[in-house]
């Protein structure tokens, strides 16, 4: 039997339909869905991803701490709710368009967002007909991420601001922690997301009243 063509020591065990060759369970555990865009048809991967999309999300909550105390809380500074706006807007709308997206849906999709960013990697193989990202929500977020600028409200030459990786990745686990606090121990359901789409509605109604008052 020959080698796995990633670590070239093992043997490899499992053959990959999206790179046509054989890995060692080990490699594929870690490179599927990350380093690998596997097709849907894939046995390993219908097999084990349930149950790796469970290690992620207890993984992802193990990992990112409790926020400060609310006179702390970085989403009182301006710049960085600005932020938060842009990184939940993908979510509040795959919300009110998909019934059946769930907390433990907003977590994995923000979760997707923030290794991306972190790691920056890319595929090793992405199969012909597989452009589509593996999590369409969290590559929203990231597009989002990725377009939002801050700008003060008065604005001088050089006021229209990026944020740093630090930011975003503190922001985005601020989210996470947002979801995992608001869903109240049940993932599966959406009460993270119908608090998201009233406060989002709140905030379109104020902007009305606002126009009307300033017309």
């Amino acid at each position: 039997m020959a080698k796995c063509v990633k670590c070239k020591e093992k043997k490899g065990k499992r053959y990959c339909p999206a790179l046509g060759t054989y890995l060692c369970s080990l490699c594929c555990g870690q490179l599927r869905e990350k380093e690998i865009r596997c097709p849907k048809n894939c046995s390993y991967l219908t097999k084990h991803k349930p149950y790796q999309e469970s290690r992620i999300i207890e993984k992802t909550q193990a990992s990112f701490k409790r926020p400060a105390p609310l006179e702390e809380d970085i989403l009182k500074d301006e710049k960085m709710a600005w932020f938060a706006f842009h990184i939940e807007a993908p979510l509040k709308g795959y919300g009110e368009r998909k019934d059946f997206f769930t907390d433990r849906d907003a977590l994995l999709a923000l979760e997707f967002a923030r290794e991306k960013i972190e790691k920056n990697k890319s595929f090793m193989f992405i199969p012909e007909g597989m452009s589509r990202p593996k999590n369409e929500v969290g590559e929203a977020i990231y597009q989002s991420i990725e377009n939002c600028r801050y700008e003060k409200k008065i604005i001088l030459p050089g006021d229209v601001l990026g944020y740093k990786k630090e930011e975003k990745i503190k922001c985005l686990e601020r989210v996470m922690f947002s979801v995992s606090a608001m869903s109240w121990g049940n993932l599966e359901g959406r009460n993270y997301i119908e608090q998201l789409i009233q406060r989002f509605s709140k905030l379109k109604e104020l902007s009305c009243e606002k126009k009307i008052i300033t017309s």
